[in-house]
């Protein structure tokens, strides 16, 4: 198939379904009235698509298919003939033949009869619609990585055409959506990504289209090209990503860790535990606050949400401290692991005397003298559940 070059503009508008709709009845009028002055011609043409025509392939019924559909076919193709320019006349015809085979579910019909169409004219100004037919029959075998391949082949290719003036979606857009949907390959959804949010800006979400790119770009390992697209999305602060509950405090967190001076990081768990311990046994609220994570940091029971209680900046551990002994468990909790650990404290109030200090290793690949080091992330109150 001859791939053209698009170039990158306004979308050509598709005839509308009134414009079809009054065109093509227009047409068949006229194939009907012709046929009533030249008596059985027209039927002889029809007749002759189904027996072995230019396009009997795409008529030939198979077992059990609706006879009434291949007439309808024979008819179609037998003007089609006779629709030697392009233009919206012949391309209402193309499409009358590709809905008759979606409403059949032919689909290995429709993908032939349409690539072969677009490989024969290949400057038909709507074989962007033709070929994004194809992508959908192919989409609907669930032949994915087919779909996929002319889904791309339109954005890169073929010049935009509106695909719905009334939702405002052109066939580009479309494709696009249906690529981030279909790829698998974070490269390529970096690559959808961006030419969403540089092309239709008047029509995308941007808080999704932002995090979503971060996210794209964190599994490519582009770190700061991630934060970069977080910090974008910050002000969309009101977005709903779907399968993220707490996409704005995820990416708040890495937006200020990347933003702050990371002075309060240990090197190892035993060191951070260490530094912990001193502070305790001294009963400096002072110290500890010291040791806190700056970012992020927070105080919470076992059952609250992840999102609730976080960002503690006033948290102040004198206030607890002051006339109380803090005591701490000799050991590490059990349940630590290598990613992550709790200490077991008490004394602190009379109210929840049990607090459980959890540290964790950070994970940061974008600064690598910070990735791996240990942080004193949160508290939890009272005993684990």
């Amino acid at each position: 198939m001859r791939q053209t070059d698009a170039t990158i503009s306004a979308p050509v508008r598709l005839p509308g379904k009134a414009v079809k709709s009054a065109r093509f009845c227009s047409l068949v009028c006229a194939l009907f009235a012709a046929s009533f002055f030249s008596g059985s011609c027209e039927k002889e043409n029809a007749a002759a698509v189904l027996q072995g025509g230019e396009y009997s392939y795409y008529v030939i019924k198979n077992h059990g298919s609706d006879h009434g559909s291949a007439e309808t076919l024979a008819d179609l193709f037998s003007l089609l003939d006779r629709e030697t320019r392009s233009g919206e006349d012949r391309f209402a015809v193309v499409r009358e033949i590709a809905n008759e085979y979606i409403k059949t579910r032919e689909y290995n019909k429709l993908i032939n009869f349409l690539t072969s169409w677009v490989d024969r004219h290949p400057d038909d100004p709507y074989n962007s619609y033709y070929l994004f037919m194809t992508a959908y029959a192919y989409k609907e075998k669930e032949a994915y990585p087919m779909a996929a391949l002319y889904f791309d082949l339109i954005v890169k290719n073929y010049p935009d055409l509106d695909l719905s003036p009334v939702r405002n979606e052109s066939i580009h857009l479309v494709s696009l959506k249906q690529l981030i949907e279909l790829s698998g390959k974070p490269e390529q959804q970096v690559e959808y990504y961006q030419e969403l949010i540089s092309r239709f800006a008047d029509n995308i979400d941007f808080g999704v289209a932002y995090f979503m790119l971060g996210q794209a770009y964190e599994k490519t390992g582009e770190w700061d090209a991630a934060i970069q697209s977080y910090t974008q999305f910050l002000p969309y602060f009101n977005t709903h990503i779907p399968g993220f509950a707490d996409a704005l405090g995820y990416a708040k967190q890495l937006v200020d860790f990347n933003n702050s001076l990371k002075n309060w990081t240990y090197e190892s768990l035993p060191a951070l535990t260490e530094a912990v311990r001193g502070a305790i046994d001294s009963g400096s609220g002072a110290w500890l606050t010291r040791i806190r994570a700056r970012v992020g940091f927070f105080a919470r029971t076992w059952e609250q949400e992840n999102d609730e209680g976080a960002g503690m900046a006033e948290f102040n551990f004198s206030d607890f401290m002051a006339g109380n002994r803090i005591r701490y468990q000799a050991e590490l909790d059990p349940s630590s692991n290598a990613n992550e650990a709790y200490l077991r404290t008490w004394g602190w109030s009379q109210y929840i005397s049990v607090w459980y200090l959890y540290f964790r290793k950070i994970y940061f690949p974008s600064d690598p003298e910070i990735h791996g080091r240990w942080e004193w992330a949160g508290i939890y109150y009272g005993e684990k559940l």
